[in-house]
């Protein structure tokens, strides 16, 4: 982390996992998140509820072997460095292209709300945490689906890292293609929840989202974001803006598990 040695202690470790063990217990039914678009969008609550109440929490979405490893379409990915793509950024836009044009050397993630120790997390920072390597299936909300190799670092480690506080029920994402979105701490501290910096064995490549991309196994693929930026922890929900994403305006669910 920028500043300091990420040092995880056995101490610091033993209260991260408390920490992280109190976060998991939240009441799911209490203060649910807010649903989207037209009167359909109002099963989304009944489908988040059943999910967290039917499905034990750190069950695994299904994996696979490398053989069935499938080609991988990277549709709808915009350069966040192309002034004329439909989500550029004038503030974050010129950013990303410095960074890309460095190889990401310079790249950090930037770690903030209610944690204990905010900060900003470099791909090689991330690297020291203990890897995990996962083969899954990516199911789009347009209906195709595609098999591949993620490795990244599990988002529960960054957690306990950077100290998620008791009370944190949600984790806000940022992207430099300025989107916007939120899961909420069951699936943050689920095992296959991954912030991924490889795919199929290399560096993650520009069409699936480097240097740095989410990947919730539990959920549809859109709610796997690319080109991560910012990460923010909060006791509260927070409204990524529906009249702008479109995703919600649409009429997609905010909660989208599988």
């Amino acid at each position: 982390m920028t500043g300091s040695r990420i040092v995880l202690t056995r101490r610091a470790l033993l209260t991260g996992a408390a920490s992280a063990a109190g976060l998991a217990l939240t009441g799911c039914t209490e203060r649910l998140p807010p649903t989207y678009g037209n009167v359909l969008r109002m099963s989304d609550n009944l489908s988040y509820v059943a999910h967290r109440l039917l499905i034990p929490r750190h069950a695994l979405a299904k994996e696979y072997g490398r053989g069935d490893v499938t080609s991988f379409p990277a549709i709808g990915t915009t350069n966040p460095a192309d002034p004329a793509g439909e989500s550029f950024s004038k503030t974050l836009g010129p950013e990303f292209s410095r960074l890309m044009h460095g190889d990401f050397a310079d790249y950090r993630l930037q770690i903030d709300g209610h944690v204990a120790r905010p900060g900003s997390y470099s791909l090689a920072d991330l690297k020291r945490f203990a890897p995990r390597t996962q083969i899954t299936k990516h199911t789009c909300e347009e209906g195709w689906s595609a098999i591949g190799e993620w490795t990244g670092t599990p988002l529960a480690r960054v957690l306990v890292a950077c100290g998620a506080l008791p009370g944190a029920r949600f984790v806000n994402f940022h992207t430099f293609d300025d989107w916007d979105d939120s899961i909420d701490m069951v699936d943050a501290l689920h095992p296959q929840t991954i912030l991924a910096w490889g795919m199929n064995g290399r560096d993650l490549p520009l069409g699936h989202g480097a240097p740095l991309r989410l990947r919730v196994e539990t959920q549809l693929g859109y709610k796997s974001l690319k080109f991560l930026q910012r990460m923010t922890v909060t006791q509260e929900f927070f409204d990524p803006a529906p009249e702008k994403q479109a995703t919600f305006s649409g009429g997609w669910a905010w909660y989208a598990g599988i």
